[in-house]
């Protein structure tokens, strides 16, 4: 996979802190929209992430596939992209 792995790792650490603060957050009774805007921040995290990871997966795994010239392996990396966009529409 194309990209560093512990940048991911550690950015995915920091939302699993961020998770932890808005369990303890609401655990303390605080403020809904304090809450609220943690949750913000922590989707925003996490949206950062899944745009990297698929970064990553064009340029090295679907880019693997164009090089191959393998069309069936050009198809499926296709279809996958298109089965995760139509998930994330609906």
């Amino acid at each position: 996979m194309a990209g560093s792995s512990s940048t991911k790792i550690n950015r995915l650490n920091r939302i699993a802190g961020q998770v932890r603060g808005v369990a303890q957050m609401i655990e303390d009774d605080r403020y809904c929209i304090d809450i609220l805007h943690q949750l913000r921040a922590i989707k925003s995290a996490l949206a950062k992430v899944e745009s990297q990871v698929l970064k990553d997966h064009a340029a090295c795994c679907v880019n693997e596939a164009i090089a191959s010239g393998n069309e069936a392996q050009q198809r499926e990396k296709f279809e996958e992209l298109v089965d995760l966009l139509e998930k994330a529409r609906g």
